[in-house]
Protein backbone atom coordinates (compact mmCIF):
# COMPACT_ATOMS: atom_id res chain seq x y z
CA UNK A 1 0.00 0.00 0.00
CA UNK A 2 1.23 3.85 -0.42
CA UNK A 3 2.31 6.31 2.21
CA UNK A 4 -1.08 7.98 1.36
CA UNK A 5 -2.87 4.64 1.25
CA UNK A 6 -1.41 3.66 4.94
CA UNK A 7 -2.25 7.63 5.67
CA UNK A 8 -5.79 7.04 4.82
CA UNK A 9 -6.60 3.94 6.37
CA UNK A 10 -4.87 5.21 9.58
CA UNK A 11 -7.61 7.74 9.03
CA UNK A 12 -10.50 6.39 8.99
CA UNK A 13 -9.45 3.91 11.67
CA UNK A 14 -8.92 7.02 14.28
CA UNK A 15 -11.93 8.56 12.73
CA UNK A 16 -14.39 5.65 12.67
CA UNK A 17 -17.08 6.41 14.56
CA UNK A 18 -16.62 9.99 15.41
CA UNK A 19 -17.39 11.29 11.40
CA UNK A 20 -20.77 13.06 11.36
CA UNK A 21 -22.74 13.64 8.41
CA UNK A 22 -23.93 16.74 9.70
CA UNK A 23 -23.62 19.43 7.33
CA UNK A 24 -22.54 23.15 7.46
CA UNK A 25 -22.99 25.98 5.17
CA UNK A 26 -20.40 28.52 4.29
CA UNK A 27 -20.33 32.25 4.74
CA UNK A 28 -18.48 33.21 1.73
CA UNK A 29 -20.78 31.12 -0.54
CA UNK A 30 -24.18 29.48 1.45
CA UNK A 31 -22.78 25.98 0.28
CA UNK A 32 -22.88 23.27 2.74
CA UNK A 33 -20.11 21.78 3.25
CA UNK A 34 -20.08 18.21 3.45
CA UNK A 35 -18.11 15.25 4.84
CA UNK A 36 -15.72 13.37 2.88
CA UNK A 37 -14.04 10.27 3.30
CA UNK A 38 -11.26 10.19 5.92
CA UNK A 39 -7.96 12.12 4.71
CA UNK A 40 -4.75 13.16 6.32
CA UNK A 41 -3.96 16.96 5.34
CA UNK A 42 0.09 17.59 5.70
CA UNK A 43 0.33 20.82 6.34
CA UNK A 44 3.50 23.30 6.56
CA UNK A 45 2.59 25.77 8.98
CA UNK A 46 3.75 28.50 10.99
CA UNK A 47 4.14 27.57 14.59
CA UNK A 48 1.53 30.60 15.89
CA UNK A 49 -1.22 27.73 14.48
CA UNK A 50 -0.40 25.58 17.23
CA UNK A 51 -3.77 27.45 19.06
CA UNK A 52 -5.36 25.95 16.41
CA UNK A 53 -5.80 22.30 16.94
CA UNK A 54 -8.81 22.06 19.34
CA UNK A 55 -10.81 23.61 16.09
CA UNK A 56 -8.84 22.02 13.73
CA UNK A 57 -9.96 18.77 15.85
CA UNK A 58 -13.52 19.68 15.53
CA UNK A 59 -12.93 19.83 11.56
CA UNK A 60 -11.80 16.73 11.40
CA UNK A 61 -15.01 15.06 13.18
CA UNK A 62 -17.28 17.56 10.44
CA UNK A 63 -15.11 17.18 7.61
CA UNK A 64 -13.01 13.51 8.06
CA UNK A 65 -9.99 15.70 7.27
CA UNK A 66 -7.08 15.37 10.09
CA UNK A 67 -4.66 18.07 10.23
CA UNK A 68 -0.96 16.95 10.46
CA UNK A 69 1.18 20.39 10.70
CA UNK A 70 5.14 20.91 10.48
CA UNK A 71 6.17 23.73 12.02
CA UNK A 72 8.55 25.52 10.52
CA UNK A 73 9.89 29.29 10.71
CA UNK A 74 8.30 32.16 7.80
CA UNK A 75 12.51 31.75 6.12
CA UNK A 76 13.05 28.41 6.39
CA UNK A 77 9.19 27.37 5.19
CA UNK A 78 9.83 29.63 2.43
CA UNK A 79 13.49 27.93 0.84
CA UNK A 80 11.81 24.54 1.39
CA UNK A 81 9.12 25.45 -0.97
CA UNK A 82 11.38 27.30 -3.54
CA UNK A 83 13.69 24.83 -3.54
CA UNK A 84 10.84 22.22 -3.83
CA UNK A 85 11.54 20.56 -0.77
CA UNK A 86 7.81 20.25 0.44
CA UNK A 87 6.88 18.54 -3.15
CA UNK A 88 5.76 15.02 -2.17
CA UNK A 89 6.13 15.88 1.63
CA UNK A 90 3.47 18.28 2.66
CA UNK A 91 -0.27 18.84 1.28
CA UNK A 92 -0.85 22.23 1.85
CA UNK A 93 1.25 25.42 3.72
CA UNK A 94 -0.57 27.97 6.31
CA UNK A 95 1.70 30.65 7.00
CA UNK A 96 0.64 33.86 8.14
CA UNK A 97 1.32 35.83 4.64
CA UNK A 98 2.64 34.39 1.49
CA UNK A 99 3.92 37.62 0.53
CA UNK A 100 7.54 36.80 0.15
CA UNK A 101 6.43 33.90 -1.13
CA UNK A 102 5.54 35.25 -3.73
CA UNK A 103 8.21 37.48 -4.59
CA UNK A 104 10.27 34.37 -5.60
CA UNK A 105 9.40 32.62 -8.87
CA UNK A 106 10.39 29.09 -7.89
CA UNK A 107 8.62 29.24 -4.92
CA UNK A 108 4.68 31.32 -6.32
CA UNK A 109 5.16 28.26 -9.17
CA UNK A 110 4.39 25.80 -6.87
CA UNK A 111 1.33 27.58 -4.99
CA UNK A 112 -1.97 26.38 -6.01
CA UNK A 113 -5.63 27.40 -4.44
CA UNK A 114 -5.75 29.71 -1.19
CA UNK A 115 -8.26 30.32 1.02
CA UNK A 116 -8.13 33.21 3.74
CA UNK A 117 -8.99 32.00 7.20
CA UNK A 118 -8.28 34.93 9.27
CA UNK A 119 -6.57 38.07 10.12
CA UNK A 120 -3.89 39.71 13.15
CA UNK A 121 -2.52 42.37 12.54
CA UNK A 122 1.10 43.53 14.09
CA UNK A 123 0.91 46.07 17.25
CA UNK A 124 2.60 47.40 19.67
CA UNK A 125 1.94 46.22 22.99
CA UNK A 126 2.67 48.86 25.97
CA UNK A 127 2.33 48.21 30.04
CA UNK A 128 -0.46 50.52 31.24
CA UNK A 129 2.12 52.54 33.15
CA UNK A 130 3.93 53.20 30.36
CA UNK A 131 1.28 54.36 27.92
CA UNK A 132 0.18 56.81 30.74
CA UNK A 133 3.34 57.81 31.24
CA UNK A 134 4.31 58.78 27.24
CA UNK A 135 0.26 60.67 27.46
CA UNK A 136 -0.68 57.64 25.00
CA UNK A 137 -3.94 56.58 27.35
CA UNK A 138 -7.14 56.95 25.18
CA UNK A 139 -5.45 58.59 21.93
CA UNK A 140 -4.47 57.05 18.75
CA UNK A 141 -0.43 57.43 18.02
CA UNK A 142 1.82 57.16 14.83
CA UNK A 143 4.95 55.19 14.45
CA UNK A 144 6.49 58.41 13.98
CA UNK A 145 5.54 59.41 17.67
CA UNK A 146 6.30 55.72 18.83
CA UNK A 147 9.72 56.29 17.06
CA UNK A 148 10.68 59.26 18.81
CA UNK A 149 9.53 58.12 21.78
CA UNK A 150 11.90 55.23 21.63
CA UNK A 151 14.95 57.67 20.29
CA UNK A 152 14.75 59.52 23.35
CA UNK A 153 14.79 56.71 25.53
CA UNK A 154 11.13 56.80 26.80
CA UNK A 155 10.46 52.60 26.44
CA UNK A 156 12.11 49.63 25.81
CA UNK A 157 10.33 46.66 23.27
CA UNK A 158 11.07 42.91 22.20
CA UNK A 159 10.72 42.33 18.70
CA UNK A 160 11.34 39.14 16.89
CA UNK A 161 13.64 38.70 14.21
CA UNK A 162 12.58 39.99 10.68
CA UNK A 163 14.29 37.57 9.29
CA UNK A 164 13.33 34.28 11.32
CA UNK A 165 9.85 35.04 12.14
CA UNK A 166 6.61 37.18 10.18
CA UNK A 167 6.23 38.89 13.04
CA UNK A 168 9.48 41.16 13.10
CA UNK A 169 9.25 41.58 9.81
CA UNK A 170 6.17 43.14 9.55
CA UNK A 171 6.90 45.43 12.11
CA UNK A 172 9.70 46.44 9.98
CA UNK A 173 7.85 47.64 6.65
CA UNK A 174 5.11 48.80 9.01
CA UNK A 175 7.42 51.46 11.01
CA UNK A 176 9.88 51.97 7.42
CA UNK A 177 6.85 52.47 5.50
CA UNK A 178 4.68 54.56 8.08
CA UNK A 179 8.22 56.68 8.24
CA UNK A 180 8.45 57.10 4.57
CA UNK A 181 5.16 58.80 4.70
CA UNK A 182 4.92 58.83 0.81
CA UNK A 183 2.35 55.91 0.64
CA UNK A 184 4.21 54.06 -2.13
CA UNK A 185 5.94 50.42 -1.68
CA UNK A 186 9.33 50.68 -0.13
CA UNK A 187 12.25 50.65 -2.36
CA UNK A 188 15.95 50.79 -1.51
CA UNK A 189 15.60 54.47 -1.96
CA UNK A 190 13.01 54.91 0.58
CA UNK A 191 14.73 52.86 2.98
CA UNK A 192 18.08 54.73 3.03
CA UNK A 193 15.77 57.64 3.57
CA UNK A 194 14.36 56.86 6.68
CA UNK A 195 17.60 54.78 7.27
CA UNK A 196 18.68 57.59 10.58
CA UNK A 197 15.27 57.48 12.51
CA UNK A 198 14.33 53.54 12.10
CA UNK A 199 18.31 53.40 13.40
CA UNK A 200 16.41 55.47 16.67
CA UNK A 201 13.57 53.25 16.83
CA UNK A 202 15.34 50.34 16.94
CA UNK A 203 17.60 51.46 19.96
CA UNK A 204 14.87 50.76 22.63
CA UNK A 205 14.86 47.00 21.38
CA UNK A 206 16.32 45.25 24.25
CA UNK A 207 15.03 41.51 23.38
CA UNK A 208 14.76 39.56 20.08
CA UNK A 209 13.79 36.11 19.74
CA UNK A 210 13.61 33.94 16.22
CA UNK A 211 10.06 32.80 17.37
CA UNK A 212 6.53 34.96 18.67
CA UNK A 213 5.82 32.28 21.62
CA UNK A 214 9.68 32.28 22.90
CA UNK A 215 9.55 35.94 23.12
CA UNK A 216 6.12 36.67 24.12
CA UNK A 217 6.85 33.45 27.13
CA UNK A 218 10.31 35.46 27.83
CA UNK A 219 8.49 38.74 28.12
CA UNK A 220 5.96 37.50 30.75
CA UNK A 221 9.04 36.04 32.68
CA UNK A 222 10.85 38.62 32.79
CA UNK A 223 7.63 41.15 34.23
CA UNK A 224 6.84 38.54 36.97
CA UNK A 225 10.44 37.92 37.68
CA UNK A 226 10.74 34.44 37.02
CA UNK A 227 13.59 34.98 34.68
CA UNK A 228 16.57 36.91 34.86
CA UNK A 229 16.82 40.06 32.88
CA UNK A 230 15.13 43.49 33.94
CA UNK A 231 11.72 44.31 32.57
CA UNK A 232 10.43 45.49 29.27
CA UNK A 233 8.00 48.26 28.53
CA UNK A 234 6.58 46.72 25.45
CA UNK A 235 6.25 43.91 22.79
CA UNK A 236 5.57 44.23 19.23
CA UNK A 237 3.93 41.18 18.32
CA UNK A 238 0.23 40.14 16.44
CA UNK A 239 -3.16 42.01 17.94
CA UNK A 240 -4.33 37.94 18.88
CA UNK A 241 -1.19 37.12 20.44
CA UNK A 242 -0.99 40.17 22.92
CA UNK A 243 -4.96 40.19 23.22
CA UNK A 244 -3.87 36.58 24.75
CA UNK A 245 -1.32 37.21 26.81
CA UNK A 246 -3.80 39.77 28.13
CA UNK A 247 -6.46 37.65 28.93
CA UNK A 248 -4.36 34.42 30.64
CA UNK A 249 -4.41 36.93 33.85
CA UNK A 250 -0.73 36.37 34.31
CA UNK A 251 0.74 39.58 33.87
CA UNK A 252 1.45 42.01 36.54
CA UNK A 253 -0.27 44.88 34.26
CA UNK A 254 -1.98 44.59 31.44
CA UNK A 255 -0.80 45.73 27.99
CA UNK A 256 -2.06 48.68 26.39
CA UNK A 257 -2.20 47.67 23.03
CA UNK A 258 -1.09 50.45 20.77
CA UNK A 259 -2.71 50.92 16.82
CA UNK A 260 -0.57 53.25 15.32
CA UNK A 261 -3.02 55.79 13.20
CA UNK A 262 -0.56 55.77 9.40
CA UNK A 263 -0.78 51.88 9.23
CA UNK A 264 -0.01 48.16 10.44
CA UNK A 265 1.22 45.31 8.34
CA UNK A 266 -1.26 42.18 8.87
CA UNK A 267 -1.42 38.63 8.57
CA UNK A 268 -3.62 37.30 6.72
CA UNK A 269 -3.02 33.65 7.07
CA UNK A 270 -4.12 31.40 3.69
CA UNK A 271 -4.11 28.08 3.99
CA UNK A 272 -2.60 27.72 0.38
CA UNK A 273 -2.41 24.10 -1.71
CA UNK A 274 0.41 23.21 -3.21
CA UNK A 275 0.58 22.53 -7.32
CA UNK A 276 2.13 19.20 -6.05
CA UNK A 277 -1.03 17.92 -3.81
CA UNK A 278 -2.81 14.71 -5.17
CA UNK A 279 -6.37 14.66 -6.20
CA UNK A 280 -7.61 13.28 -2.44
CA UNK A 281 -5.38 16.64 -0.52
CA UNK A 282 -7.22 18.48 -3.23
CA UNK A 283 -10.17 17.76 -1.92
CA UNK A 284 -9.00 17.57 1.93
CA UNK A 285 -8.03 20.75 1.34
CA UNK A 286 -11.33 22.29 -0.15
CA UNK A 287 -13.42 20.48 3.06
CA UNK A 288 -10.90 21.81 5.65
CA UNK A 289 -11.44 25.36 4.33
CA UNK A 290 -15.00 25.44 3.29
CA UNK A 291 -15.36 23.99 7.36
CA UNK A 292 -12.80 26.91 8.62
CA UNK A 293 -15.10 29.66 6.95
CA UNK A 294 -18.16 28.58 8.07
CA UNK A 295 -19.62 31.25 10.47
CA UNK A 296 -19.68 28.56 13.52
CA UNK A 297 -16.08 28.17 12.79
CA UNK A 298 -14.99 31.36 12.48
CA UNK A 299 -16.52 32.76 15.92
CA UNK A 300 -15.19 29.56 17.24
CA UNK A 301 -11.27 31.37 15.68
CA UNK A 302 -12.38 34.65 17.00
CA UNK A 303 -13.70 33.60 20.80
CA UNK A 304 -10.42 31.01 20.87
CA UNK A 305 -7.42 32.64 19.52
CA UNK A 306 -8.30 36.77 19.35
CA UNK A 307 -7.66 36.13 15.54
CA UNK A 308 -9.87 38.17 13.24
CA UNK A 309 -12.49 36.70 11.21
CA UNK A 310 -11.52 35.95 7.68
CA UNK A 311 -15.35 36.40 6.07
CA UNK A 312 -17.85 39.48 6.57
CA UNK A 313 -20.86 39.73 8.49
CA UNK A 314 -18.77 37.96 11.56
CA UNK A 315 -17.87 40.30 14.16
CA UNK A 316 -14.62 41.09 15.47
CA UNK A 317 -13.59 40.14 19.29
CA UNK A 318 -14.74 43.18 21.30
CA UNK A 319 -12.80 46.35 21.26
CA UNK A 320 -10.74 45.24 18.11
CA UNK A 321 -10.87 48.76 15.87
CA UNK A 322 -12.32 48.30 12.21
CA UNK A 323 -10.51 51.43 10.91
CA UNK A 324 -7.52 50.20 10.73
CA UNK A 325 -5.00 51.35 7.90
CA UNK A 326 -3.11 48.60 6.00
CA UNK A 327 0.25 49.50 4.80
CA UNK A 328 1.88 48.52 1.47
CA UNK A 329 3.79 45.50 1.53
CA UNK A 330 7.04 45.53 -0.46
CA UNK A 331 6.47 44.03 -4.37
CA UNK A 332 10.11 42.51 -5.14
CA UNK A 333 12.28 40.45 -3.46
CA UNK A 334 15.46 42.90 -3.94
CA UNK A 335 13.42 45.81 -1.80
CA UNK A 336 12.37 42.99 0.84
CA UNK A 337 16.36 41.65 1.27
CA UNK A 338 17.26 45.34 1.30
CA UNK A 339 14.86 45.85 3.79
CA UNK A 340 16.07 42.81 6.07
CA UNK A 341 20.01 44.00 5.51
CA UNK A 342 19.20 47.08 6.55
CA UNK A 343 17.97 46.22 9.60
CA UNK A 344 20.83 43.67 10.09
CA UNK A 345 23.70 45.79 9.23
CA UNK A 346 22.64 49.83 10.34
CA UNK A 347 19.04 49.75 11.68
CA UNK A 348 19.32 47.21 15.21
CA UNK A 349 21.85 47.38 17.84
CA UNK A 350 24.93 45.48 17.35
CA UNK A 351 25.15 42.12 18.88
CA UNK A 352 28.42 40.63 20.88
CA UNK A 353 28.53 36.58 21.23
CA UNK A 354 30.94 33.94 22.21
CA UNK A 355 30.94 30.88 20.88
CA UNK A 356 32.01 28.79 24.39
CA UNK A 357 33.19 25.97 22.27
CA UNK A 358 34.29 22.55 23.38
CA UNK A 359 37.47 21.34 21.74
CA UNK A 360 38.08 18.34 23.95
CA UNK A 361 39.44 15.04 22.92
CA UNK A 362 36.42 13.38 21.93
CA UNK A 363 35.60 16.43 19.31
CA UNK A 364 38.75 15.28 17.13
CA UNK A 365 37.80 13.24 13.87
CA UNK A 366 34.49 13.92 12.47
CA UNK A 367 32.90 16.12 14.93
CA UNK A 368 35.53 18.90 14.39
CA UNK A 369 34.71 18.91 11.14
CA UNK A 370 31.00 18.84 11.51
CA UNK A 371 31.42 21.96 14.22
CA UNK A 372 33.94 23.80 11.63
CA UNK A 373 31.62 23.36 8.61
CA UNK A 374 28.69 24.66 11.16
CA UNK A 375 30.30 27.95 11.78
CA UNK A 376 32.00 28.84 8.43
CA UNK A 377 28.35 28.59 7.35
CA UNK A 378 27.95 32.15 9.08
CA UNK A 379 30.92 33.44 7.68
CA UNK A 380 28.94 33.49 4.30
CA UNK A 381 29.93 30.05 2.66
CA UNK A 382 26.13 29.29 2.92
CA UNK A 383 24.71 31.26 0.22
CA UNK A 384 20.66 29.96 0.62
CA UNK A 385 17.92 31.80 1.06
CA UNK A 386 18.53 31.04 4.71
CA UNK A 387 21.78 31.26 4.89
CA UNK A 388 22.21 34.81 3.49
CA UNK A 389 20.51 35.98 7.05
CA UNK A 390 22.40 33.77 9.06
CA UNK A 391 25.80 35.03 8.43
CA UNK A 392 27.35 37.52 10.60
CA UNK A 393 26.06 40.98 10.79
CA UNK A 394 27.86 44.51 10.49
CA UNK A 395 29.21 45.92 13.38
CA UNK A 396 29.02 42.63 15.02
CA UNK A 397 31.26 41.56 17.53
CA UNK A 398 32.16 37.32 17.37
CA UNK A 399 34.00 35.97 20.33
CA UNK A 400 35.68 32.24 19.60
CA UNK A 401 36.54 30.48 23.08
CA UNK A 402 38.04 27.32 22.83
CA UNK A 403 37.50 25.27 25.99
CA UNK A 404 39.11 21.70 26.97
CA UNK A 405 40.03 21.11 30.45
CA UNK A 406 41.20 24.55 30.13
CA UNK A 407 40.03 27.72 28.69
CA UNK A 408 42.07 28.75 25.65
CA UNK A 409 42.77 32.64 24.78
CA UNK A 410 39.75 34.57 23.14
CA UNK A 411 40.11 35.03 19.48
CA UNK A 412 37.46 38.42 18.72
CA UNK A 413 36.87 39.60 15.66
CA UNK A 414 34.35 42.95 14.77
CA UNK A 415 32.53 42.38 11.53
CA UNK A 416 33.78 45.92 9.71
CA UNK A 417 30.97 47.75 8.00
CA UNK A 418 32.82 49.02 4.79
CA UNK A 419 34.18 45.45 4.23
CA UNK A 420 32.48 43.05 6.01
CA UNK A 421 33.72 39.60 4.20
CA UNK A 422 37.01 40.36 4.99
CA UNK A 423 36.27 39.89 8.69
CA UNK A 424 34.04 37.23 7.82
CA UNK A 425 36.92 35.29 5.98
CA UNK A 426 39.33 35.87 9.19
CA UNK A 427 36.62 34.52 11.58
CA UNK A 428 36.35 31.32 9.16
CA UNK A 429 40.40 31.21 8.88
CA UNK A 430 40.32 30.99 12.86
CA UNK A 431 37.87 28.15 12.93
CA UNK A 432 40.05 26.38 10.79
CA UNK A 433 42.65 26.21 13.18
CA UNK A 434 40.65 24.65 16.12
CA UNK A 435 42.48 21.98 17.49
CA UNK A 436 40.88 18.88 19.86
CA UNK A 437 42.31 17.02 22.92
CA UNK A 438 42.17 17.13 26.79
CA UNK A 439 38.91 16.82 29.07
CA UNK A 440 35.26 18.44 28.97
CA UNK A 441 35.10 21.88 31.67
CA UNK A 442 31.80 22.88 30.75
CA UNK A 443 31.27 25.61 33.49
CA UNK A 444 35.05 27.10 33.25
CA UNK A 445 34.30 27.59 29.59
CA UNK A 446 31.06 29.63 30.85
CA UNK A 447 32.66 31.67 33.87
CA UNK A 448 35.31 32.25 30.72
CA UNK A 449 33.21 33.25 28.40
CA UNK A 450 30.95 35.57 30.85
CA UNK A 451 34.31 37.33 31.39
CA UNK A 452 34.55 38.27 28.17
CA UNK A 453 31.50 39.87 27.96
CA UNK A 454 32.23 41.91 31.39
CA UNK A 455 35.44 42.95 30.64
CA UNK A 456 33.92 44.59 27.01
CA UNK A 457 33.97 48.58 27.07
CA UNK A 458 30.93 49.08 24.84
CA UNK A 459 27.96 47.31 26.45
CA UNK A 460 25.12 48.71 24.22
CA UNK A 461 24.84 45.42 22.56
CA UNK A 462 22.90 42.02 22.68
CA UNK A 463 24.68 39.86 24.01
CA UNK A 464 24.49 35.69 24.28
CA UNK A 465 26.67 32.70 24.72
CA UNK A 466 26.11 30.12 22.33
CA UNK A 467 27.72 26.79 24.08
CA UNK A 468 28.82 23.31 21.87
CA UNK A 469 29.55 20.49 23.69
CA UNK A 470 29.47 17.04 22.50
CA UNK A 471 29.42 15.53 26.41
CA UNK A 472 29.47 15.93 30.13
CA UNK A 473 31.40 18.61 32.09
CA UNK A 474 34.32 15.91 33.51
CA UNK A 475 36.71 18.56 35.51
CA UNK A 476 36.99 22.60 36.62
CA UNK A 477 33.74 24.01 38.23
CA UNK A 478 30.34 22.18 39.29
CA UNK A 479 27.43 22.97 38.83
CA UNK A 480 26.61 24.50 42.02
CA UNK A 481 30.07 26.46 41.49
CA UNK A 482 27.87 27.75 38.29
CA UNK A 483 25.32 29.07 39.98
CA UNK A 484 26.85 31.05 42.85
CA UNK A 485 28.73 32.70 40.10
CA UNK A 486 25.50 33.13 37.97
CA UNK A 487 24.07 35.05 41.71
CA UNK A 488 27.55 37.34 41.65
CA UNK A 489 26.66 38.80 38.26
CA UNK A 490 24.88 42.11 37.82
CA UNK A 491 24.05 41.41 34.08
CA UNK A 492 22.49 38.63 33.14
CA UNK A 493 23.19 37.43 29.57
CA UNK A 494 21.23 34.32 28.13
CA UNK A 495 23.31 31.03 27.49
CA UNK A 496 22.33 29.07 24.68
CA UNK A 497 23.39 25.02 24.63
CA UNK A 498 23.79 22.93 21.38
CA UNK A 499 23.44 19.41 22.27
CA UNK A 500 25.78 17.73 19.82
CA UNK A 501 26.85 14.22 20.39
CA UNK A 502 27.07 12.82 23.73
CA UNK A 503 25.94 15.94 25.71
CA UNK A 504 24.51 15.88 29.13
CA UNK A 505 20.70 16.90 28.22
CA UNK A 506 20.13 18.09 32.06
CA UNK A 507 23.27 20.14 32.43
CA UNK A 508 22.14 21.64 29.14
CA UNK A 509 18.48 22.58 30.19
CA UNK A 510 20.06 23.79 33.28
CA UNK A 511 22.59 25.91 32.17
CA UNK A 512 19.66 27.64 29.66
CA UNK A 513 16.89 27.74 32.40
CA UNK A 514 19.56 29.75 35.20
CA UNK A 515 20.57 32.27 32.33
CA UNK A 516 17.49 32.39 30.18
CA UNK A 517 18.31 31.17 27.72
CA UNK A 518 16.93 28.18 25.34
CA UNK A 519 18.35 24.73 24.49
CA UNK A 520 18.96 23.70 20.95
CA UNK A 521 18.93 19.71 19.99
CA UNK A 522 21.52 19.11 17.09
CA UNK A 523 22.33 15.23 17.77
CA UNK A 524 20.40 14.18 14.46
CA UNK A 525 23.45 16.30 13.10
CA UNK A 526 21.40 19.16 12.34
CA UNK A 527 24.37 21.39 13.83
CA UNK A 528 24.29 24.17 11.03
CA UNK A 529 20.91 25.05 10.87
CA UNK A 530 20.68 25.02 15.18
CA UNK A 531 23.91 27.58 14.50
CA UNK A 532 21.43 29.28 12.04
CA UNK A 533 18.72 29.30 13.78
CA UNK A 534 20.38 30.55 17.52
CA UNK A 535 21.26 34.29 15.13
CA UNK A 536 17.43 34.81 15.87
CA UNK A 537 18.01 35.51 19.05
CA UNK A 538 21.33 37.08 19.34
Amino acid sequence: MSRRGIAVALAALVLAGCTTSESFVTASSGARVEPGPPTTLRVLAGSELADMRPILDEAAKATGVTVEMTFTGSLEGTQTVAEGRADGVHDALWFSSNRYLATIPEAKQRLAGTARIMGSPVVLGVKDSTARKLGWTGRRVSWSDIAAAAERGGFTFAMTDPAASNTGFSALVAVASALDGTGRVLDTTSIDRVAGRMTGFFSAQRLTAGSSGWLADTFLRRSTGEEPGPPLDGLIGYEASLTTLNRSGKLPEPLDLVYPADGVVSADYPLTLLASADPAARDAHRRLADYLRTPEAQREIVERTARRPGVPDVPMAQGQPDDLVELPFPDSRPAIDALLAAYADRFRRPSRTVYALDVSGSMAGDRMRTLQAALKGLTGTDTSLVGQHCRFRSREEVVLLPFDQDVGAPLAFTIDEQAPQASRDAVRAAVDGLATGGDTAVYDGLVGAFGVLDAATDQDRFTSVVLMTDGESNTGRVAADFTAFLATRRTPTPVFPILFGEAAVDQMKDIAKSTGGEVWDARNGELARAFCQIRGYQ
